[in-house]
């Protein structure tokens, strides 16, 4: 009955702009209908073929450093229907999400949001907010995050000042207390969980180095929440971001970060505004309900759907538990490693207690061509696995079995892809 209304409709004003073209008014209406029919057919570039046709995604199994596969459950959260991102129901999904933050992070601090965006937004968010132009800069680099800190920080103009290591290599107190007492930074930047090395760096003391040398200290999360033991508050961590992509295993696009009052302090007391302004938190505690005031004001668009899984995987870490969630990461990882050692490969962090549960790092095998042992596993597989990253290229190959992932299933499944890989890649003489 609705088409057939529509269809009677369209019809009728199809006879009226007919009647209107043999009325006289049509004479002085044709200027203006040459000029339309000059607009519509202005179009140069033809629809694409390749948008006309349906969309088409693999399945595949990401046992790579993330993005990690997405459970059924958080998909069909992230399709639910759009609401408006200043409506009252986003705002307690958004005041839900910062809960679950509290709990990921195990803090109390208010300030505690979701990025619009990937890790990276929120890495930005922290230097951008914490440091002016000029200002000192200690950032500890033992893989490719603590790189783009560094270079975060410079093109801001802050006076970068960095400890480097090899990848795997990491930092004593001892050696990150003898920086902050020579180059007084008034910021020190540490990853946690190092994916590109496959490290878990300890992280216990460090914040109290930090305090006692007035120097704010910023942590990685990204590869580690939910994979490994974080304490924000009782580790005295003053800023803490992470991805959502990777054990909380939901899509890319959010990146929860936490500031303590130490840190506010800083960021709310800056000569000089941010040099962004989407990342500017004087509007995004707004925007969060961080500041106490009564009203929430526009700031920008926040990913609405983004922020419906991101809900969702934070339910199911408080509904399994973080320690749950530790205990079996680091359970599967110590199955995958017993594996690994069974194939005759070498895990690249020697010492267990430094491996980053998430993400495992092999030596690349002697006589092997590690892009031909990776395109094989993908082409014979539908299995993501990857190389190093930055600084680790040509050092390692990564599996990451993480949130969803994380199985002992998928471990040997991984290990056997990996032995038919080495048995059928060409192995080179030297």
């Amino acid at each position: 009955v609705m088409q057939r209304a529509l269809f009677s409709r369209s019809t009728l004003l199809a006879q009226q702009a007919a009647a209107a073209i043999d009325s006289p008014l049509a004479a002085r209406s044709a200027p203006l209908l040459q000029r339309l029919d000059r607009t519509m057919s202005s179009v140069t570039i033809p629809p694409p073929a390749c948008i006309l046709r349906p969309l088409e995604a693999p399945l595949r199994y990401l046992f790579g450093p993330g993005p990690s596969n997405v459970p059924p459950r958080i998909l069909a959260a992230g399709g639910r229907p759009i609401i408006g991102h200043l409506h009252p129901e986003m705002y307690e999904i958004m005041n839900d999400i910062k809960k679950g933050i509290q709990y990921a992070f195990q803090t109390e601090n208010n300030m505690t949001i979701s990025m619009s965006g990937s890790g990276h937004a929120a890495m930005e968010c922290a230097v951008f907010n914490t440091v002016e132009p000029g200002e000192s800069v200690l950032v500890a680099i033992n893989g490719i995050w603590g790189e783009r800190v560094a270079e975060i920080a410079e093109r801001m103009g802050a006076n970068v000042h960095k400890m480097v290591k090899t990848p795997g290599g990491y930092f004593t107190n001892k050696e990150i207390e003898q920086a902050i007492e020579k180059h007084k930074p008034v910021l020190f930047f540490l990853t946690h969980g190092e994916s590109s090395a496959g490290l878990c760096h300890p992280v216990d003391g460090i914040g109290d180095i930090c305090r006692k040398h007035n120097c704010l200290f910023l942590v990685d999360t990204v590869a580690s929440l939910g994979a490994a033991p974080i304490f924000m508050d009782k580790q005295n961590i003053d800023i803490l971001y992470t991805g959502s992509q990777k054990a909380l295993n939901a899509p890319p696009g959010t990146a929860p970060i936490s500031f303590n009052d130490r840190a506010c302090h800083k960021m709310f007391n800056r000569k000089t505004k941010p040099v962004s302004y989407l990342f500017d938190m004087t509007h995004l505690s707004n925007y969060w309900g961080c500041d106490g005031k009564p009203a929430r004001l526009y700031h920008h668009t926040g990913p609405v759907s983004g922020f419906f899984a991101l809900r969702e995987s934070l339910a199911i870490l408080a509904e399994k538990g973080l320690e749950e969630s530790w205990k079996k990461h680091k359970e599967v990882a110590a199955y995958l490693y017993r594996g690994l050692e069974d194939l005759g490969l070498k895990l690249f962090i020697p010492e267990r207690d430094l491996r980053l549960p998430s993400v495992t790092t092999i030596a690349i095998p002697d006589g092997y061509n590690w892009r031909e042992l990776l395109a094989y596993i993908m082409k014979h597989h539908q299995m993501e696995m990857t190389g190093g990253l930055g600084p680790s290229i040509g050092m390692v190959m990564r599996i990451g079995l993480m949130g969803y992932n994380c199985e002992k299933t998928n471990a040997d499944m991984a290990l056997h892809a990996l032995a038919d890989a080495l048995k059928n890649c060409k192995k080179s003489k030297a």
